[in-house]
């Protein structure tokens, strides 16, 4: 096996972490985000992973990181330096994506957000949104030159059901399977319609501005934890790639070697 890259997406709740030879995806993990993780921490786990598919960290010999959570970026990077002998480079200002900014601080980016619209835009090669069903739901627009030209943020799935059960006494949190129709008979359908009808009609709605701002032929494009729950719902959203972010982060290690 020659030599392979490690992409790593450092989110609030979850890391999702893969490897590639070349363009192919060998493998992919999902884990909770501990922000308390050391580098050391972090090296065992991805040691562990590692075997679990025979693998091994020497076989590792080029990295890439994108972290919402800012305590870990020095972790990883110094896990990076010292478990595998090498720089791991961070998604923000000073790498190049290959896509020109249109935002009024682009230091204010999230960095997966903009490797989601990198990825999106490669995708489909024209205006587009992509909308991250995460902790935040995010929808990111890329213009028909593929420019980065903004984004909408509301809050997700999870913070909207915790804060459901916290705020009311009579309420608790629910998994979201599927409803049997957008009338509830009882308290826990009548969440789970709630979250999934409301969250999907949001979401076309906010879609449908866009594509008033953008015109008719802006494709739309679904990534996150939660997609595969909501996107069913949805009108205005038909593809999903959950593994978006990872394609994403490949693309800009690709732009960025010498």
């Amino acid at each position: 096996m020659r030599g392979v890259l490690l992409v790593v997406d450092v989110g609030n709740t979850q890391t999702h972490i893969g490897t590639f030879e070349g363009t192919t995806l060998l493998e992919h993990w999902r884990f909770a985000t501990v922000r308390e993780s050391t580098a050391d921490e972090l090296g065992a786990a991805l040691r562990s992973l590692l075997a679990l598919r025979g693998m091994s960290l020497e076989q590792i010999d080029a990295s890439i990181v994108s972290s919402t959570v800012p305590q870990l970026r020095p972790e990883w990077t110094g896990m990076v330096e010292r478990y595998l002998g090498h720089e791991m480079p961070v998604v923000g200002p000073g790498l190049r994506t290959g896509m020109p900014i249109r935002y009024d601080n682009p230091r204010e980016i999230g960095p997966d957000r903009l490797v989601n619209a990198v990825a999106g835009y490669e995708r489909m090669g024209g205006p587009c949104v992509v909308v991250d069903f995460g902790t935040a739901v995010t929808h990111d627009i890329v213009s028909a030159e593929g420019e980065y030209i903004g984004g909408v943020i509301f809050p997700g799935v999870e913070i909207s059901l915790e804060a459901l059960s916290e705020r009311a006494a009579a309420l608790f949190k629910i998994d979201l399977t599927p409803p049997r129709g957008p009338v509830g008979k009882s308290t826990v359908e009548a969440i789970r319609a709630g979250m999934l009808y409301g969250y999907a009609g949001m979401v076309d709605a906010i879609v449908a501005r866009l594509r008033d701002e953008l015109g008719p032929d802006t494709r739309t494009l679904a990534t996150g934890g939660h997609a595969d729950a909501i996107v069913p719902y949805c009108n205005s959203l038909s593809e999903v790639d959950d593994l978006l972010t990872l394609t994403g982060l490949r693309l800009i290690w690709e732009r960025n070697r010498a």
